[in-house]
């Protein structure tokens, strides 16, 4: 991070206008996983593996209990002829998938789906008992127990067509997002329910075109199955649907690349905030401590406080609090992804709304893993500043790359710094594509700052150009300290949201 005010050039590559290609959000829901083009049994692992491999927004997929309260994956009543209500688990795994699969257990598939995906997330519908409607609650609840003790509530959305099932899951577990599928409820009324979005069939959507509206006016997901009609895909894209349910991912891919987005890269690592409670912990770790970080800042950096780290409403909320901790006068939060997902190379976006007011001093940044195994120390390690802001000097965002050659205890570290407009009142996109030969630094799809290895013929060595390794991702903010300055006392609490973090690696 830069630690003063006084910004020294080395070389700096002012783009101003020069357009980069935008990217498309990817809406992207595999029903019953990716299973056509590969004809693989739909609601099969193997179907949900690929839907990860494509690396689909969400793969969508059918649960329902045996007779002996086993929750499996399949979406018709019955399995090789036999009733799945009225049959005990072990008579049911006698039958095989036709790929050789056994009918998969919820818990089975939920452990599949959470083994190294960084992409999916696991659209859970449960369907209604044709037993009785207690049942159906019933598995509600064991469901959402499930999802809960595998603590694996923030990859996993519930949705079902018993308007009964979503009451008794948001009863019981109300930190799970859940979404209506029957296609008769507004989303006011869903709304007023503390349902979290509507799942409806997309001639539902073409009846009551307002119902769009409605939703996006007051932050209901929308969601529309089963899309698989080129012209019906091109429909919804306009739409800007969340999410798209089809049983032609491969088709809605190209739908997507042909209405602009860039498909030179891959998904390979996201997090959407499209659940609530704390930082989801497959995804996300915590910097601890108040020993100044070596800027003599202010706040003790707090891990699992809802307080300073928190996701609500879709996004990302990291705050800082006037709050005494030991011996800091502020608590604050630091996520990183250490131990989580390392980057070596790619294209990182985050879309952030950053805090207002001095003493602030928010951050997206990066540092090689060698630093926390301790074989290189700063600024021997490198770091990669995507975006800093300091509360004092009001909308400047800075990008910077720091090394042993080229830092700010030196004065002579790579850096650029623009003026963008209300960058505490909207949000703006800050990212960089980086590769063996240069980091870009991009700022809401416009090329702001460019670094190139062994430019001026002296930085290609680990001393002046420390880049090429693994990297994790962070996210903090900071109050106070060499750079953030003068704190008035009046900004807390503070808080600089996160809309969504993606990561990219470049197709071959």
């Amino acid at each position: 991070m830069n630690r003063f005010c006084l910004i020294i050039y080395i070389w700096v590559f002012q783009m101003g206008a020069i357009s980069s290609q935008s990217y498309t959000k990817d809406p992207v829901v595999a029903h019953r996983g990716a299973w056509k083009s590969e004809k693989f049994p739909e609601n099969s692992i193997a179907a949900l593996r690929h839907a990860i491999k494509l690396g689909c927004m969400a793969s969508e997929f059918d649960v329902r209990m045996t007779a002996d309260d086993i929750l499996v994956i399949n979406h018709d009543p019955e399995y090789h002829g036999l009733p799945i209500e009225k049959t005990n688990f072990s008579d049911l795994k006698k039958f095989l998938l036709k790929n050789g699969e056994s009918i998969p257990t919820l818990e089975q598939y939920l452990l599949e789906g959470s083994i190294n995906n960084y992409t999916t997330r696991l659209v859970l519908e449960i369907k209604p008992s044709e037993v009785s409607k207690e049942r159906g609650r019933k598995i509600a609840r064991q469901a959402g127990l499930l999802v809960q003790n595998l603590g694996l509530n923030a990859i996993v959305d519930f949705i079902s067509f018993d308007i009964d099932i979503l009451k008794e899951l948001i009863t019981t577990c109300p930190d799970i997002s859940t979404q209506y599928l029957n296609g008769d409820l507004s989303p006011t009324e869903l709304k007023k329910l503390g349902v979290d979005g509507l799942d409806y069939h997309f001639k539902v959507f073409y009846k009551h075109p307002e119902w769009i509206t409605e939703a996006k006016a007051i932050g209901l997901i929308l969601n529309v199955w089963t899309v698989n009609d080129a012209d019906d895909m091109a429909f919804f894209l306009e739409k800007e649907f969340d999410l798209i349910t089809t049983n032609e991912p491969e088709l809605l891919y190209q739908k997507l690349r042909k209405s602009g987005a860039n498909h030179q890269w891959h998904l390979v690592w996201r997090d959407e905030f499209s659940y609530r409670g704390l930082p989801d912990t497959t995804r996300w770790n915590y910097d601890v401590g108040g020993h100044g970080w070596g800027n003599s800042e202010k706040q003790f950096y707090l891990a699992n406080s809802l307080e300073n780290a928190a996701v609500k409403q879709g996004k990302l909320h990291i705050t800082a609090l006037q709050k005494a901790h030991e011996n800091a006068a502020y608590t604050s939060a630091k996520l990183t992804t250490y131990q989580r997902f390392l980057m070596q190379y790619g294209k990182i976006e985050v879309r952030a709304k950053l805090p207002a007011g001095k003493g602030t001093w928010p951050a997206i940044w990066m540092l090689p893993e060698s630093i926390k195994t301790n074989t290189e120390n700063w600024p021997l390690c490198g770091e990669i500043d995507i975006m800093e802001h300091v509360g004092k000097d009001p909308n400047m965002v800075h990008t910077s790359l720091h090394s042993e050659l080229y830092n700010h205890i030196k004065g002579t570290q790579v850096t650029h710094f623009d003026k963008l407009s209300d960058v505490s009142g909207s949000f703006h996109t800050y990212g960089i594509e980086w590769d063996e030969k240069s980091i870009r630094f991009i700022i809401d799809g416009q090329l702001y700052f460019e670094s190139l290895k062994g430019q001026n013929g002296h930085i290609s060595t680990n001393e002046g150009w420390p880049f090429d390794k693994p990297y994790f991702l962070i996210l903090n903010l900071a109050i106070g300290g060499n750079w953030g300055g003068e704190i008035d006392p009046n900004i807390f609490p503070s808080t600089m949201e996160i809309d969504f973090v993606r990561m990219y690696k470049k197709n071959n």
